[in-house]
């Protein structure tokens, strides 16, 4: 319950939020440190598309496997399965404090086990372990700061959480940039993850537990002093009236037993229709492709033609910072405009930017610079095995040539123009490097193209769009729809359910280029993004400003939610003022 503050329509939520700094910094303060979570997940996100670059460097059978490239990404996911699995129990048994630190301690040591890797192998090992931490972590961040926060600007303050979650992706392109020409390169990038991890520790181990668990769990006397924090004094009496009747209101219901039963969970009308909302929402909030751009985008730029590591790498940052500045715009406008505006606004602008990378990436494969047989002669030798065998040699081309498999191809580019026919040559270190002594581009991961700055566009309206709604909402949502009792195992169903869905995307993203192309690949993405639009339309509630008492009802009384533009009459204040 989250009662104490009016319900009307909230248009001063953002200038409140940040007046707080001067009139009660204890908020800010939880709801910052508890953040730090989503600063990990950030940062782990976006660190390990640039960090796997140069282990493909240092590992060859890396370089050589794309499924060995996959699983390096994707079981951190794995393990964040796992982690936002367990980490919803820990949260209803030990409490929301105890989880992060747990988290960190665990994310610590996965970072440590990276940076010092001396394979493959081990560097999964540590993957797994950061994976743990950062499923925890980003169940327990979101639920501890609206647990914490005045319900007037929750929204707000849990939005902080995803602008920290795209400040840690932004950061990482800034560390992987300043080590690139660094010795050990990915293992300063990776081992670095462990510092902030160790500062949360540290300021969560000072601060206090949530107080509604403590509530749920019978210490009043610890809820009410930290509430006494929070809100002012004439709001505190009515914050523990509200507790008391949604705790008392469960005990009617369900029994005082603190054990969950699942079964009965899913029959409770309540919880069955937020946990579609919320579990959908994760669902959708991967399948759009997001991961895809975080995890891969030095790779995507690279597709589009820009070969060079750093240039990747730069360029990255770019989609990195806007997807920052999303998150700042959606803590303006997501207790201003609402949730479900925002969603459908973020979903409809996905949908027109991966339709532009599709058309993009289609004209970049059908108009690759073709394969000179003079060119390539050039570099005697070192022609490309399967380009000498061809029956028909002259209709290859560089994407033809970075498709072969004996013992693996790469296309040197023409000295006087990247997109004139260039040599298709054996990919290894020495024709790279014979390549650019005589000033040609060397592309072993995507061509050359005129259209390389249309995909760049393409991928910053992506950023823009998905950033504001779709980057920060699902997680608003989750750590609303759900009752109290429920929140724990609500929030680890729904967290799971977001990293199984982000361990299938990121697991079959680069077999899917290689499989049906990338242009067919973004084209995917665009028709799941439209079923999303669908499914926001309908089973997704308007919960801006409202007490979690309020949602309950909302819940109760309607399964489907087709209104969303309308504004919705002010529902009656409570008793005190703000």
């Amino acid at each position: 319950m989250e009662g104490g503050v009016p319900v009307t329509t909230d248009t001063t939520a953002f200038k409140e939020c940040f007046s707080l700094t001067w009139k009660n910094p204890y908020v800010l303060r939880l709801a910052f440190s508890a953040g730090i979570g989503g600063l990990l997940f950030g940062y782990d996100t976006g660190v390990i598309s640039g960090a796997l670059l140069y282990i493909r460097d240092d590992f060859k059978a890396v370089d050589r496997e794309t499924v060995l490239q996959e699983s390096i990404v994707s079981m951190a996911l794995a393990g964040a399965i796992v982690g936002a699995a367990i980490g919803g129990w820990i949260n209803d048994r030990f409490g929301r404090r105890t989880t992060l630190l747990a988290a960190d301690f665990l994310f610590f040591i996965g970072a440590v086990i990276m940076a010092t890797a001396p394979s493959p192998a081990l560097l999964i090992v540590g993957r797994v372990f950061v994976g743990f931490g950062v499923g925890m972590a980003s169940m327990t961040s979101p639920l501890y700061i609206s647990e914490t926060s005045p319900a007037r600007i929750r929204g707000a303050l849990v939005s902080t959480n995803a602008f920290l979650i795209t400040g840690g992706q932004f950061l990482s392109y800034l560390i992987n940039l300043a080590f690139t020409n660094v010795p050990g390169t990915w293992r300063w990038m990776l081992g670095v993850a462990g510092l902030p991890a160790l500062l949360q520790f540290i300021l969560m181990f000072f601060l206090p537990e949530s107080p509604r668990w403590l509530y749920r769990k019978g210490r009043e006397k610890e809820a009410e002093d930290i509430l006494s924090k929070i809100y002012p004094a004439h709001e505190v009496e009515t914050e523990m009236r509200d507790l008391k009747e949604s705790v008392d209101s469960e005990i009617r219901e369900v029994g005082s037993s603190e054990k969950i039963n699942i079964k009965n969970l899913l029959k409770t009308k309540t919880v069955r229709r937020a946990l579609i909302a919320g579990v959908g929402l994760q669902i959708c909030q991967q399948f759009v492709g997001i991961n895809t751009v975080m995890y891969y985008s030095p790779s995507i730029v690279q597709l589009a033609g820009y070969a060079s590591n750093q240039t990747a790498l730069l360029l990255s940052l770019v989609t990195a910072g806007l997807n920052a500045f999303g998150s700042i715009v959606s803590i303006y406008f997501v207790d201003r405009s609402g949730r479900k505006k925002l969603l459908i606004i973020s979903l409809s602008g996905v949908i027109v930017s991966l339709g532009m990378l599709s058309a993009v990436f289609h004209e970049t494969t059908t108009h690759s610079p073709m394969v000179s047989r003079i060119e390539t002669s050039h570099f005697s030798g070192f022609t490309c095995p399967d380009y000498s065998s061809a029956a028909n040699f002259g209709s290859w081309d560089c994407v033809t040539c970075l498709k072969a498999t004996s013992p693996g191809c790469g296309f040197c580019a023409s000295a006087s123009d990247k997109l004139l026919p260039g040599a298709c040559l054996i990919s290894n270190n020495t024709m790279k490097d014979n390549c650019h002594h005589e000033g040609r581009e060397w592309y072993t991961r995507g061509c050359p193209s005129k259209f390389g700055w249309l995909a760049l566009i393409g991928l910053a309206l992506y950023i823009i769009f998905f950033s504001p709604g779709m980057g920060s909402v699902p997680w608003i949502v989750n750590s609303e729809v759900y009752p109290l009792r429920y929140r724990g195992v609500c929030g680890g169903i729904a967290a799971t359910a977001n990293w199984a869905s982000n361990l299938i995307v990121a697991q079959t993203f680069l077999s899917l280029t290689e499989g049906i192309g990338t242009s067919w690949t973004f084209l995917l993405f665009g028709v799941i993004s439209v079923v999303a639009l669908v499914f926001v339309l309908i089973c997704v509630p308007e919960t801006k400003g409202l007490p979690i008492e309020e949602i309950e009802k909302m819940l109760e009384h309607r399964a489907l939610h087709f209104k969303f533009w309308e504004k919705r009459p002010d529902l009656p204040e409570k008793t005190q003022a703000v």
